[in-house]
């Protein structure tokens, strides 16, 4: 059924009915200095193989960073096999990782985190604590994303969505990217 056509005093009514052409997983770095999303990687997918080759790209951005710090959820994905793999490789010596599941730091997910929050390391991962995502500024550019592009948008085929998640990227980039402003003092919100 179509929507209900906006009126004086009331907006469009969407029809809450659609066909489901699929889903789009979104993995998307900012760059908080800039405000830029400096690398966004668009499929059908999250998996640990995902993140991995989205951070690869993104590390290629800069070879010549002497540290790099990352700050996520804690995701299983973030503290994945394959992120401690790439932040050893980024290492200059070579490290002994020890068997997934077994031993040394691949032993489990606790010591997976706690090799990746290493400050000694070249790439650090800083964690933001379970139920603080609004620490990490990356979801506030994906609730920009939610209300400049998704809200209220219908998308005919998943390769459209990700063309348009894309464009709303190069566009956020080109026009909108900027850093975001902090201003919670640390005061108690009431008197």
């Amino acid at each position: 059924m179509p929507d209900i056509a906006m009126k004086p005093g009331r907006c469009v009514r969407v029809e809450f009915e659609y066909i489901r052409h699929g889903t789009q997983a979104l993995i998307a770095s900012l760059n908080v200095a800039t405000g830029r999303i400096d690398q966004a990687t668009v499929g059908d997918t999250r998996t640990e193989q995902d993140l991995d080759t989205h951070l690869r790209a993104l590390l290629a951005q800069s070879p010549e960073a002497p540290k790099i710090h990352l700050v996520m959820d804690c995701l299983n994905t973030h503290q994945s096999e394959s992120l401690v793999r790439l932040a050893a490789e980024l290492e200059p010596e070579p490290l002994a990782l020890g068997v997934k599941g077994k031993s040394g730091i691949l032993q489990s997910m606790a010591t997976r985190a706690a090799f990746l929050t290493n400050a000694a390391h070249r790439l650090v991962v800083h964690f933001t604590p379970k139920h603080c995502s609004w620490l990490n500024q990356i979801g506030i550019w994906f609730s920009i994303l939610v209300r400049k592009l998704l809200r209220r948008s219908s998308f005919k085929s998943q390769a459209e969505l990700r063309a348009k998640i894309l464009d709303f990227v190069d566009y956020f980039n080109r026009t909108m990217a900027k850093p975001f402003k902090w201003n919670y003092t640390g005061k108690p919100l009431t008197a």
